[in-house]
């Protein structure tokens, strides 16, 4: 099997690259390193190639020539999985011109060397809940620990509306609707996954990126501070931490992603909501009361926070409803959000060392 992983250097494209890796495919990863931690994970996936299986291309996915130049030289390809991509929505807010370089215009160039050279390859596209919008449409209630969506017990299904907001979700959302398109006037065989919050290795959070992985580590910086009697310094949320995501665990993004494989012929032209589901959501709250049990904070000690104003554009829930995926794909969720979170715990602490 070929394999062409597009941002494969950071979280999402290392897990997955590394899964095939594993088994002998041959692997052929696109990404400019722009990432934290994106060198360290290709170390990483070059520990864990056999000779000759993996080759490491770093482009731009915004350099249509170099994009064309890969597929020239590499393909035909079996599976593209294009998790390239500008993933933070502060970033987007900060450089738009870049965010839609990347997202928009990386996206159709991957497109096009498919379409050119490996027509007949699954692509399956990363894409985010963000092209929902902020969703204040919705009726939303409150409880001390959480938001929550009273008319959607089971979480929001493919049927919700788009609405785009911020550079982020414009840039996201165009390029998920290029990708369903190329598969309707051009019969590329492609799949979308709209995915909610996904953690795990090799996750090399930041505060404007990967929400569960950057308190695992500022949980575990308290801890430390508190087991030699220091004052530990706090860090920010933005809005009140009521804020609801389900989360996902990597071994299971992983599962998603060869589920779409063996399922090909089903999800060629497929748009799928993903996340832990409903029984796998947590607030910022609830998240910081896991940490504070899993970490064993001492009696009376809690993590220190201080407060900003609620983020543009951000969800007040987004529960993603993952029935389809089940029975399209057979694919659900294995790891629990406490067993997942616990276990992105020692893999942060280890990183650390």
């Amino acid at each position: 099997m070929k394999l062409l992983v597009t941002g494969g250097c950071g979280f999402l494209g290392s897990n997955i690259a590394a899964s095939y890796l594993e088994e002998g495919a041959e692997v052929v990863v696109i990404d400019a390193l722009f990432r934290t931690g994106s060198e360290l994970n290709l170390e990483w996936l070059r520990a864990r190639a056999a000779p000759g299986r993996l080759l490491f291309c770093r482009h731009d996915l915004a350099d249509a020539a170099a994009v064309d130049g890969v597929f020239r030289k590499h393909a035909p390809f079996d599976y593209v999985c294009h998790l390239g991509g500008q993933v933070a929505m502060t970033s987007s807010l900060e450089d738009p011109r870049r965010d839609l370089m990347t997202n928009v215009l990386g996206t159709f160039n991957v497109l096009e060397a498919v379409r050119a050279h490996s027509p007949a390859a699954l692509l399956a596209y990363s894409s985010t809940n963000k092209v929902y919008g902020d969703l204040e449409h919705l009726r939303c209630g409150e409880t001390a620990t959480r938001h929550l969506l009273p008319d959607y017990p089971r979480g929001l299904d493919e049927s919700l509306p788009l609405d785009f907001a911020s550079p982020y979700g414009c840039s996201k959302g165009a390029a998920d609707q290029y990708v369903r398109d190329w598969h309707r006037n051009f019969g590329l065989n492609t799949v979308v996954f709209r995915h909610s919050s996904i953690y795990g290795g090799r996750q090399f959070a930041t505060f404007d990126q990967g929400w569960v992985g950057w308190f695992c580590r500022k949980a575990l910086e308290q801890r430390g501070c508190l087991s030699r009697g220091a004052e530990p310094e706090p860090f920010t949320i933005s809005g009140t931490g009521k804020q609801v995501r389900d989360v996902l665990h990597a071994e299971d993004l992983v599962r998603l992603y060869r589920a779409a494989w063996e399922h090909r012929a089903a999800a060629a032209g497929q748009v799928f909501n993903i996340g832990g589901g409903m029984e796998n959501s947590l607030s910022l709250l609830e998240l910081f009361g896991l940490l504070e049990e899993l970490l064993a904070f001492p009696p009376g000690e809690s993590l220190r926070r201080t407060q900003l104003p609620r983020r543009r554009s951000d969800q007040d829930v987004f529960v993603a409803e993952i029935a389809k995926a089940g029975r399209i794909l057979g694919w659900r969720p294995q790891v629990g959000c406490r067993d997942g979170i616990r276990r992105m715990l020692e893999w942060s602490a280890a990183e650390k060392e």
